[in-house]
Order: C-alpha cells, then structure tokens, then sequence
C-alpha cells in the first residue's frame, strides 16, 4: 500500500471523498451558514465555484438548519448561493525534524521563503490527552537559562506555567531568553495574535539564529480570521505531542493565552453562543482546559508548557487568568512596576509560584530559596516605613540584610537577554547571596 504525503491544507482537498455539496444560504459577520452540505465538525469546506477561486472555511457547528463554518482565509466575493464543496479531510499537521528552523502559519504551512516543508509525516490536527494514570510524575527539573526562574520558581520537565503580566512587560523577551538558554531538546513556539511587525522583531532580535536553529515557530498574526489564530495554538501543540510520542523533553511556549480565549470568544458568540463572564461564552473556558491539558507528561516524554496570560488592565482576576491559574501547575508574575525601573527580567519572585518546585529540587535548594525570599517579604513588609524614613535599624535583622544587600540581591535578580545562566551556577550563586546575607539556607 502506497502511503501518501499530503501538504497541509491541501491534504484536506487531495483526499476528499466523494459527498455532497451544498451552498451558501447566508454571510454573517464572521462566518457563513451552508444549507444541503454533507460535512462533520472539523471539516475543511471550499466555498467558491470549481473554476475559480475558492476559500477554505471549517465547520465548526451544524444544526438541522444548516452548518456554520469560519473561514481560513478572506471571504471575498462570497455570496447566497455560492457553491461550497466539503473535503471530507480535516486539516492535517506537519511533523517530524525538518521542521527545526522553519516559521509556519495556522494551518502547518511554511511562510519563512524557504520552500516546502520536509515532513516526516502529516497528521490530524487532534491528538488524544495523555491518561491522567498514565502520565510519568514530574521528577526532574528543567533548566530555563533565567537564574530567578531556575531557582525560585524552579520548573520541572512535564509541568505547565503560566506567565502573567499586562503589555509591554517583557513577556516576549523573556520567552526568548528561554528558548535559547533552556535544555530541552525541542523548542516549538506559538505566536497567536501577535501584530506583525513584532513577528519579525521577535525571530532576528529575542530568539536570534541560533534560537531559531532549535525551534519551530507557529505564526497567526492578529488580522487574521479566528479560526486561524485558534488553529495555530492547537498546530503548535500537535507538533510538540508528535515529539513527546517519540520520547523527546519538548518546551512549547505560547504568546499568548489570552489571544486564544479571544478568538475562541469571537468563534462562539459568531455561531450564537450566549455570552457569559465579561462576554466570554462557555465554550472558551473549556477549550482552554483542553488544549492546557494536552501539555505534561505521557509514559514517555515529555511537553514543559509556558503559557503568557495578557492580564486585562494588570488585573490578576480577570476571567481568563482566573482559569489559566487554575488548570496550570504554576505561575510567573511580570510586574510592570520592575520594567519600567529597568530591573529585567522583571519577574515578581515573591508572586510567583512553581507548584512542582518540591518535586524537583533537593532540601537544601529549598532551604536556600527560602531564605532569600524571606529576606525579600520582610524588605517588602517594611518597605512603607522606608519609604518615609521612619524604620529603625536593628527592628528586624531580616530588613536590616535586605537594605544592607539590596544591590547583590537585584543583581542576582536581574540578567541581560544575552547571558547565560546555567542552573548549576544559578544555584551556586544564590547559595553565595544568601552566605553574604548571613540568614541562613546557604549560611
């Protein structure tokens, strides 16, 4: 039997079996109805007559009045009763190691100009979550390449992070520093929503040749349809379950989470979905929890996920970084309040937590982390009396090392985009500050 090598989308129309069409019976707003179309959920439909051009769209709800579809691509020049032909096919993703390198788009094809895709394989967009008794535990931690990350919100192979922080925080940057300091052997990296001008920004200046030598990028820009930018989410995290299946240590990162909701958000209030928490439909929070939930460990391998959450108006408890902080194994809070000092990366160490840190880091790690966050809280604690002058020095030997401390304390803290952080060195070197602080862990 002759195994076939489809590209992508075009997989979907070479392998299209013989059913019946249908046509356009309505455009609404962002998506179409189609009457008399034999077609299932997940479908890929050309709309347009055979000697023309035509659009790909996706079914993505039906009714016994007729199947709602969202387009892949522009709906020009669709009208009531233009021809629409189903696939049969869903849409099929690009996998294997000639991907290392490549920019991709929603749908798995390339838009880097460097010619077709080398795939080993093609395969559907969806992938089975991995058994919650068959997933190996997360035992062993993942080096980040960011001494604050490595230490005092250590992240272990398999785990799934959250980063919080309103626009204009770092998030990016931070991602990047990641992809090129980690030590996972994959690197898949989901750009949904971004403005266009950063995606290039993004490639040659924070991930830089080497980065992206070891990395698949997934692109969807923000003027694209919803359903692309949904799809590129879901692209990215096939490629990196195709990796975990054969026993690889992946890291997908994906910029950003929020984006996904919303454009989740448009597809279901589109098809009539009733609006539900700040106009959210139901459907939202659930494809969230799937598509989170695909990340972690199987029987072997693994996915790290890191997720950025664009918190609303810096606000921490809006919907969508309410539900992501509940389905994540931790979160990294970016505080606008270090950016704009010039402390990067500007992570809120105390905010933060890493809910597998006990898991992968030995006692005296632990002991050693706390101390410094310690000393940090009681500086913060104090940090209104300092302001206005009125702390006492000897009232706590905590705030005392602190103040006396500060500058090694932030230089700990802060790193260059460009440095490199092993972990072993991370820790060697918050043992040493917490020596000098002289309160104990490393003492």
């Amino acid at each position: 039997m002759t195994l076939l090598r489809p590209r992508g989308l075009d997989a979907a129309v070479d392998q299209a079996r013989p059913v019946r069409q249908g046509v356009v019976s309505s455009a609404v707003g962002l998506g179409l109805t189609v009457v008399g179309l034999d077609a299932r959920i997940g479908d890929v439909v050309l709309v347009g007559a055979d000697d023309g051009p035509q659009t790909a769209v996706e079914v993505v709800a039906t009714d016994t009045t007729g199947t709602r579809c969202m387009p892949l691509g522009p709906l020009v020049g669709v009208t009531a009763g233009t021809p629409a032909r189903p696939t049969g096919r869903p849409v099929l993703v690009p996998t294997g190691r000639g991907l290392f390198g490549r920019v991709l788009d929603g749908l798995g094809r390339p838009i880097d100009d460097l010619g077709p895709i080398d795939a080993d394989a093609w395969v559907p967009l969806d992938h089975a979550t991995p058994d919650a008794m068959g997933r190996a535990r997360i035992d062993t931690p993942l080096q980040l390449g960011v001494r604050v990350l490595d230490t005092l919100t250590t992240v272990g192979r398999g785990q799934r992070m959250g980063l919080f922080a309103g626009s204009g925080v770092g998030k990016s940057s931070l991602l990047s520093m990641i992809a090129r300091g980690s030590d996972a052997a994959v690197t898949v990296i989901a750009l949904v929503g971004e403005r266009g001008r950063e995606v290039r920004e993004f490639l040659e200046d924070d991930l830089g040749p080497e980065g992206l030598a070891r990395s698949i990028v997934v692109v969807s820009t923000s003027d694209e349809p919803a359903l692309m930018r949904l799809r590129a989410a879901f692209v990215a995290t096939r490629i990196a379950e195709s990796f975990r299946d054969e026993g690889a240590a992946v890291v997908l990162m994906m910029d950003s989470l929020t984006r996904v909701a919303m454009a989740q958000r448009e597809i279901g209030l589109s098809v009539g979905e009733p609006p539900a928490t700040r106009g959210y439909p139901p459907s939202t929070f659930s494809v969230l929890a799937g598509l989170l939930e695909r990340a972690g460990t199987d029987r072997v391998g693994s996915i790290t996920g890191l997720y950025t959450v664009l918190v609303d108006g810096d606000d921490h408890n809006e919907p969508i970084a309410d539900a992501a902080r509940s389905i994540l194994d931790g979160h990294v809070v970016l505080d606008r309040k270090l950016a704009v000092t010039g402390h990067f990366p500007s992570v809120d160490a105390l905010g933060s937590v890493s809910r597998v840190a006990s898991k992968v880091t030995s006692r005296e790690q632990r002991d050693t982390a706390t101390a410094l966050r310690t000393v940090m809280a009681a500086r913060r604690a104090a940090q209104d009396l300092l302001d206005v002058g009125a702390y006492q020095r000897g009232t706590n030997p905590l705030v005392d090392a602190a103040v006396d401390h500060q500058h090694a304390i932030d230089a700990f803290l802060r790193q260059g985009m460009d440095e490199r952080a092993t972990a072993v060195g991370s820790w060697d070197a918050l043992a040493g500050l917490v020596r000098t602080l002289g309160v104990g862990g490393g003492a």
